[in-house]
């Protein structure tokens, strides 16, 4: 079965088409992102304004003719926080429905959460046990807790890479004063969630990061995954640490040349490492785990266990088996 999970972000519009069936990882096919970098695009009110809807739809439209030419089972599309927390945003996608033919199912904090624990699950096994998720998007941060497929504790919080950089560090480069303040509403945030929801949750045996952000901070601080070994790519505390002033004193578009950062991911970079290491900080953690798979390849996932609801046929054990 050939699927396609078109994911509208708050950064971009991700089309991901993968072929999958029940018991079988997913393989990917074909990917392709337009940028939106819709945090730009909120009024005074929240309200999403018409050139940032107007680049959804476009985006939307192109995704919609890529996966029809490729040809897809199915056509999955999900928003996550930029539409969900937009003032106009059910106006949005009644337009997105009728002028793309794309009905978007619009998840909650807690429901990328719980999809994103599933898909880092299934990558890094059962072996390994209780596990601390960190996922940042451009305009939510979520962090989720467990020892199984789905987790039992999860928040998300508006602390994504995109909505911190338009609310605290707008100024390119931003003044020392203006890091210091997002790291006190981070700090602040993340140890109201901590005390309230993690405290009894046991310590966890690997702490996993999703998401470009991550994978970005952790490519340009610790390098790439060993294609030889197959282990995964880490990101450290103290490696974050050291390269936190480096990219408060350059501006967007010089962050964009370094290793791992992407154009899209250069002007919003530094809230990111800012919100994550402070993060790190008060849960307590020195090494990130990077999970390839996140939000997109949990949606595939669960719709593919939907499909094989029944699970696997019964073992026969009459006298006749």
């Amino acid at each position: 079965m050939r699927l396609g999970v078109i994911d509208v972000g708050s950064n971009t519009v991700h089309l991901l088409i993968v072929d999958a069936h029940p018991g079988a990882s997913p393989v990917p096919y074909h990917s392709q992102r337009a940028i939106l970098r819709l945090m730009r695009y909120l009024d005074a009110d929240g309200a999403i304004i018409e050139q940032g809807v107007r680049l959804i739809i476009d985006a939307i439209k192109e995704s919609v003719r890529t996966a029809h030419e490729i040809g897809v089972d199915d056509l999955i599309c999900t928003a996550t926080s930029a539409i969900r927390e937009a003032a106009n945003g059910e106006e949005v996608l009644a337009r997105i429905a009728r002028e793309t033919g794309a009905a978007l199912r619009v998840l909650s904090g807690e429901d990328e959460a719980r999809i994103t624990m599933l898909a880092v699950r299934r990558w890094l096994g059962w072996s390994a046990g209780e596990i601390l998720l960190f996922d940042i998007g451009g305009g939510s941060f979520e962090i989720a807790q467990g020892a199984d497929e789905y987790p039992d504790v999860q928040v998300s919080l508006p602390l994504g890479a995109g909505r911190t950089t338009v609310n605290y560090l707008a100024e390119d480069p931003p003044t020392r004063e203006a890091v210091s303040a997002l790291r006190a509403h981070a700090r602040e945030e993340f140890t109201r969630v901590r005390e309230e929801l993690f405290l009894d949750r046991p310590r966890p045996k690997r702490v996993v990061g999703t998401s470009k952000t991550i994978r970005s901070l952790a490519r340009l601080i610790g390098g790439p995954p060993d294609p030889l070994t197959g282990d995964l790519a880490q990101l450290h505390y103290v490696g974050l640490r050291e390269w936190e002033p480096t990219l408060r004193e350059m501006p967007g578009t010089v962050r964009e040349y370094l290793p791992g950062i992407t154009p899209e991911r250069g002007y919003q970079i530094m809230a990111g490492a800012v919100v994550l290491r402070t993060a790190m900080k008060v849960f307590e953690v020195e090494t990130l785990t990077i999970s390839p798979w996140a939000l997109r390849e949990g949606i595939v996932l669960r719709y593919i266990d939907a499909l094989d609801g029944r699970g696997a046929d019964p073992v026969d054990e009459s006298p006749e088996a």
